[in-house]
């Protein structure tokens, strides 16, 4: 049975884990929260320097604790992109440094398919359309033809980030998106917002600048309620477009902005009018983590995939249509 160890460090959180074919079988997470404002990337960076040889010494640890020898891992992986460069840097490093010390072979893995492959792994998702909404990244993806292919994106900026713009000019803590919902659960009110589509994408920068000056004039907690109103509306409009172009029947939402329950709620109702099934992976797995790392990691180690030292630099801009899916079969499609 295929072992390996993942690490994440695309932004704020640091994490490794540890799996199998079967299950997630250690995992270790050191999050780096900034005292005030958003992230900051060098601080970040810095966080992760700080805490690297922790986090791999605690999930070493951990996995021998239960009885396995670290002999039986058969590859490292890391996120390899998109993220914040220098904290992308900082785990590939360590990376490296891992997989030379175990002489074991290294696996680049682009974010953005480790929480869809993560999702499809920890729900019965078989061939879904994927809405992934995180801090960076918005898109509506699905495979066809031996790849991810981005159906609608941001034209801007991540739902994620859009949230924590907003919830920093109301005063609010970093992760803003948590309180953005609570507030919005008090809402008495609509207050009229941007809706911006474009085609198959969406916009949010301009949503998120209309929710501050809103705030001139109403309360906090219904421009919170309008600004998840129409930004979700707007997700769940492309993701139905992109269900109907493709013919699909599932749809699956990944991503750290997926623990929102409106949005999970929005997206419940269209599948169900659609006859479409509607799959969500339980909290843990929605974040940033290095387990959905080290998962992808097997599937690309499993289907023939390592990445040589030498090439192993990172990419801030990593896109997952990019990346060949040598893991599935195209005949494994519902078409």
């Amino acid at each position: 049975m295929t072992t390996v160890l993942g690490i994440e460090g695309t932004a704020w959180n640091l994490s490794a884990a540890i799996v199998d074919e079967d299950d997630v079988i250690a995992e270790v997470t050191e999050t780096y929260q900034p005292k005030t404002g958003g992230i900051h990337p060098r601080e970040a960076a810095q966080h992760h320097a700080l805490y690297a040889s922790d986090v791999i010494e605690r999930l070493l640890r951990e996995y021998q604790d239960k009885g396995y020898s670290p002999q039986n891992i058969d590859a490292i992986a890391f996120s390899q992109g998109p993220g914040l460069g220098a904290c992308l840097r900082t785990v590939a490093t360590s990376a490296r440094a891992l997989a030379l010390s175990l002489d074991i072979p290294l696996v680049g893995v682009n974010h953005c398919i480790g929480h869809v492959e993560i999702g499809r792994w920890k729900t019965p998702a078989f061939d879904p359309v994927v809405l992934y909404v995180s801090g960076g990244n918005s898109q509506v993806l699905a495979h066809r033809a031996g790849k991810y292919r981005i159906f609608g994106e941001t034209l801007d900026i991540g739902i994620g980030n859009a949230l924590d713009k907003f919830a920093r000019g109301a005063g609010l803590t970093h992760p803003g998106g948590p309180k953005v919902e609570e507030y919005a659960r008090k809402a008495t009110s609509y207050v009229k917002m941007p809706y911006v589509v474009k085609g198959m994408d969406f916009s949010f920068s301009g949503l998120s600048t209309a929710a501050t000056d809103a705030l001139k004039d109403n309360s906090l907690e219904d421009v919170c309620y309008s600004f998840q109103e129409n930004a979700f509306a707007m997700l769940v409009e492309v993701t139905e477009r992109a269900l109907a172009h493709t013919g699909k029947s599932e749809v699956l939402l990944a991503g750290g902005v997926g623990a929102n329950m409106r949005l999970r709620e929005m997206l419940d109702v269209m599948c169900e009018d659609r006859g479409a099934s509607f799959y969500v992976p339980e909290k843990r797995f929605m974040g940033d983590n290095g387990a959905m790392i080290a998962y992808t990691g097997l599937l690309m180690f499993d289907s023939g995939t390592t990445l040589p030292i030498e090439s192993s630099h990172v990419d801030p801009s990593f896109r997952p249509d990019t990346v060949d899916v040598t893991w599935i079969a195209d005949e494994q499609e519902v078409l």
